[in-house]
């Protein structure tokens, strides 16, 4: 009698399994190198120049929008 060829091919099936996802799980724990893109605010400063800056580095999380006398009053300065 012959064997049949269904173990071998089994056990290389799931010899294939456990590499594919022994690597896809190595893939995960290694830290990726992009670059993290930083959310940034375009402001206008005191002397009329525009520049951006990080939201981190703004503080205070509370955001107030400023009224049109309180505007006025500033661009007259």
């Amino acid at each position: 009698m012959q064997d049949s060829p269904t173990p071998t091919s089994r056990k290389k099936f799931l010899l294939w399994t456990a590499t594919v996802l022994s690597s896809v799980a190595a893939f995960k724990l290694i830290p990726s190198t992009k670059k993290k893109q930083t959310d940034t605010v375009k402001m206008l400063t005191e002397d009329g120049t525009l520049v951006e800056i990080d939201r981190d580095k703004i503080p205070g999380t509370k955001r107030k929008r400023i009224t049109n006398p309180e505007l006025q009053a500033w661009v007259k300065k």
